[in-house]
């Protein structure tokens, strides 16, 4: 298995858990996390991450992903994928594109995620 299937399997089981260690595991001590293309400030460090990916989290049951690695190489990848959301506030179905960078270890050592609404 790939590093980038390895994370996809990994972010959406912390996704589904909002468990803070299987969140940590999936990235670098230093990496990078932008969760929207209007974070200009990247949340830096694993433990920031954690504390971000938190704040922002997505409750379990109230969203469906699918989606595929696109393109990898080694050390980075792009994942694509539509994410739906069943109820509050995100209610819609949501474009994502990541791209993820590794580290030697096969953690995130960066990641981005452009999403936007599909259109109906």
């Amino acid at each position: 298995m790939s590093y980038a299937e390895r994370f996809l399997d990994g972010y959406l089981d912390a996704w589904r858990t909002n468990d803070p260690d299987s969140i940590r595991a999936l990235f670098a001590p230093d990496a990078t996390y932008r969760s929207g293309v209007r974070d200009l400030e990247p949340a830096t460090g694993a433990d920031a991450i954690v504390a971000h990916w938190l704040e922002e989290r997505d409750e379990p049951g109230t969203w469906s992903y699918t989606g595929a690695v696109e393109l990898q190489t080694e050390k980075a990848a792009v994942i694509r994928g539509v994410t739906t959301y069943t109820d509050g506030p995100k209610s819609g179905a949501y474009a994502n594109v990541w791209l993820v960078r590794f580290d030697d270890d096969g953690r995130a050592s960066e990641f981005q995620d452009w999403w936007f609404p599909q259109e109906a």
